[in-house]
């Protein structure tokens, strides 16, 4: 912990300064971006790729995995500001509209409808929309 208040905004101007103190930006691609976040998902997803169910839902009691997650949910969080602030994009807003969008294209079921699947029978990529058109 640095001693600073933690927000999304002050965080990613953290990133941008640390980036930029070390001459990064050349690198700082939208491409380069993406695609360094795209490897930190593998790795977090690594984390789970042989666990059962009942041992993924447990990974947070093992102080070991436990650092691991973290530390990866981290390196996603911190690509996925840098992506943003190299291209102006407010993640929050982004966000904010992005459920604004999935509220509209998948309605609230009745309770048991789409019984064991997120999102109540969203399909199958579920409310997160990875295989959504837009």
């Amino acid at each position: 912990m640095t001693g600073h208040p933690l927000d999304v905004a002050g965080l990613q101007r953290r990133l941008v300064d640390f980036a930029a103190a070390r001459d990064w930006q050349p690198f700082h691609t939208p491409k380069n971006l993406a695609s360094a976040l795209s490897v930190e998902a593998a790795e977090l997803l690594e984390i789970f790729q042989w666990l059962t169910p009942e041992q993924a839902a447990a990974v947070m009691a093992d102080p070991a995995s436990a650092h691991r997650v973290r530390d990866e949910v981290a390196d996603v969080l911190a690509y996925l500001l840098q992506f943003c602030a190299v291209l102006d994009i407010d993640v929050l807003a982004a966000l904010d509209a992005k459920i604004d969008r999935n509220e509209q294209r998948f309605p609230r079921t009745r309770r048991g409808a789409g019984e064991g699947r997120p999102g109540g029978g969203a399909g199958p990529a579920g409310p997160g929309g990875a295989a959504e058109a837009g």
